[in-house]
């Protein structure tokens, strides 16, 4: 009988800088790159946790550039502290809401994910490590502290010495005592999907000439979406586009907002438009849906989803309530108040939402960052949102557009928009943030033109379930007429900061429901520029993007 691999103890030395962000640890590839970044950072994790000798990991990846390097790293190092077995997508492949579907349905310990989500891979680009709980969804507060604490003492880290895995063929292997199952990365999902949706409805909408144009931007959600879209639900050949994983995504930014995807909206837009153009991002967990001539913002999909998710099989009992992202518009609030159910305002991260799910608080939830899920798993997840709107448009049997204007109509109009301005100074981005928290006793009871500052507070969230408290989650100002401006700095980005501000308008009357957004928020924007003093404090006249 073979001896089994040696288990070395590497002698390491901390670095600063592993604090896990809202969605995990990122950085430019080249930093993870660096001998011991990684291992001292999984070894983190390990140390963060307890009773998880013997039991499942599961382990996968977006397919960016290092995916492969790092998942052999994270196999022999969670063999050599003990794990049974570690369940890893083919090729080293999961999506961020298959990984989650897979750790649910292995009933494993917990889950690493090897993504930085829709920033940009390749040599240099962007890496990204998150520890996932047992219930499949990001790991808490307490957690990644408890990860970062570590990381700051750490002396060494434990690693099996064995040759690669092999990750391109199905089935068992060992490292040492621990058993490593190589699976098909979209089959246990593609049954999650079937089990909540009519595929049946929606193949006949194909083959009645229903058009999809849907493109996975070269990143992980192509393998998925061939097999759903075009094999299971029979779109046309050709229907999904950039479906190959790619280390770069092909020089694309996997983003899918109307910036990077913007081909989708000018098809959209055109003569020539399918019935609905949709995209995900880089590890599948963002979702674009825009129908002939209209995109449709991700609050306002929030929002419809809720209110439509009855006409759907996996969700035909109802929804028991609705989670939104404190920047995310409150036209889903409308939805769930007409319902008579609850709607709770989290934090931006979607570990926030776990509790709620996991407690049967809610069922739908969302965040104006392209993000929308169920409690079918404990992440976002792009292609169920698309599929949640090829459902809805196979029973209402109207357009997008149709479907778009009647919400309106019943409910208002959330004019909504997001400006970022990305890699900005840390200092000047965190001086504006300062300034403003100093402002706030000072705000309310102000006018500028029409508007009346009603509020001002720096959003605090007080989990119902478990009663953390979370602090400064983002300056909001509050008006009379229920306008909002939001600022927050966000933390998935890798190089300086990024500012994020939201600003929202409430509209009722249907005859104002086709105004350019941008222009809807006229008497916004430069008063959200005015009030924090951005140009001040970043040198920047005008954002780097606007969704």
């Amino acid at each position: 009988m073979n001896a089994p691999p040696p288990i070395q103890t590497v002698a390491t030395t901390p670095f600063a800088d592993q604090r896990p962000g809202t969605s995990g640890l990122r950085k430019k590839t080249t930093v993870f790159q660096q001998p011991h970044y990684l291992a001292n950072f999984v070894q983190s994790i390990f140390a963060s946790l307890e009773g998880y000798a013997g039991k499942t990991l599961v382990l996968g990846g977006d397919g960016r550039y290092f995916n492969r390097e790092a998942i052999q790293i994270v196999l022999k190092m969670a063999a050599a502290n003990g794990f049974g077995e570690i369940v890893v997508g083919r090729g080293g492949i999961l999506s961020t809401p298959a990984a989650s579907a897979v750790i649910r349905a292995e009933k494993a310990f917990g889950g690493i994910v090897l993504s930085a989500s829709h920033n940009p891979g390749g040599p240099d680009g962007d890496f990204g490590i998150k520890y996932n709980i047992s219930n499949g969804g990001p790991a808490p507060e307490k957690i990644t502290e408890a990860i970062f604490d570590h990381s700051r003492t750490i002396e060494s880290y434990k690693i099996v010495e064995a040759p690669d895995v092999d990750l391109d063929t199905l089935g068992e292997t060992r490292l040492g005592a621990t058993k490593v199952r190589v699976i098909d990365p979209v089959a246990i999902y593609l049954d999650l999907m079937e089990s909540l949706f009519d595929f049946d409805a929606i193949a006949a909408m194909f083959r009645a000439g229903f058009t999809l144009k849907f493109d996975a931007m070269s990143a992980v959600t192509g393998p998925y979406a061939k097999a759903i879209f075009e094999e299971r639900l029979g779109a046309a050949p050709g229907s999904v586009i950039n479906a190959e994983p790619l280390e770069d995504f092909g020089g694309h930014h996997p983003d899918p907002n109307l910036v990077h995807a913007k081909h989708l909206l000018d098809l959209a837009l055109s003569p020539h438009s399918p019935d609905l153009c949709a995209a995900s991002d880089g590890d599948g967990d963002r979702n674009l849906v825009i129908g002939r001539g209209i995109f449709v913002t991700p609050s306002d999909s929030l929002a419809i989803i809720a209110a439509n998710a009855h006409l759907v099989k996996g969700y035909s009992g109802g929804i028991a309530g609705v989670a939104r992202s404190m920047p995310t518009s409150r036209a889903a609030d409308r939805v769930a108040q007409k319902l008579g159910i609850g709607i709770y305002e989290t934090p931006t991260g979607w570990k926030f939402f776990g509790n709620l799910l996991d407690a049967g608080r809610v069922t739908i939830c969302g965040e104006e960052s392209a993000g929308a899920g169920s409690n079918h798993v404990r992440e976002k997840d792009g292609l169920w949102a698309v599929l949640m709107w090829l459902n809805i448009l196979a029973v209402r049997k109207q357009s997008v557009a149709e479907i778009v204007r009647g919400h309106w109509a019943e409910y208002g109009r959330n004019y909504y928009s997001r400006h970022d301005y990305e890699e900005v100074a840390s200092e000047g981005a965190n001086a504006l943030i300062a300034d403003l928290r100093k402002k706030l006793p000072s705000l309310p009871g102000q006018t500028f033109g029409a508007l009346k500052i009603e509020a001002a507070d720096d959003f605090a969230y007080h989990d119902p379930i478990d009663q953390s408290i979370s602090k400064q989650q983002g300056v909001r100002i509050l008006f009379a007429d229920g306008s909002r401006i939001v600022y927050r700095l966000s933390g998935t980005g890798t190089s300086g900061a990024t500012l994020r501000v939201y600003i929202e308008l409430f509209e009722p009357d249907p005859a104002k429901h086709d105004l350019e957004t941008q222009g809807a928020l006229g008497a916004l924007i430069p008063l959200a520029e005015s009030l924090a003093d951005i140009r001040g404090h970043t040198g920047r006249t005008e954002p780097s993007v606007i969704t």
